[in-house]
């Protein structure tokens, strides 16, 4: 699930920065899962966007992976200079109360 999430955002967003982070680790799921990802996009696509609407066309571009086995996404949307005023940092994932406990 990681690689077609990072080939549809690339393909639908050109984006300048992308990270797709597996987090499945810090929940309640079996090893080895795919199910919960940290998203960092970077994007011109994004200027003059609101960040529901933002987040709304990530969505729909994954409606596919959300329908079938993904359960969290945690997206963090920028323009480049909104990125480049966060110094190209994201905010870190918050710990999950299941970390560490696989089923």
């Amino acid at each position: 699930m990681h690689a077609t999430i990072e080939a549809k955002l690339r393909a639908a967003f050109a984006p300048t920065h992308l990270d797709v982070i597996n987090e499945s680790y810090q929940h309640r799921v079996p090893a080895r899962s795919q199910s919960h990802f940290k998203v960092v996009l970077v994007s011109e696509t994004f200027t003059g966007q609101r960040t529901i609407g933002r987040h709304r066309s990530v969505y729909a571009t994954l409606a596919t992976e959300l329908e079938n086995g993904l359960q969290a996404l945690a997206l963090h949307t920028y323009t480049p200079q909104e990125w480049s005023d966060a110094q190209g940092q994201a905010p870190k994932s918050p710990a999950c109360g299941g970390a560490g406990i696989n089923a």
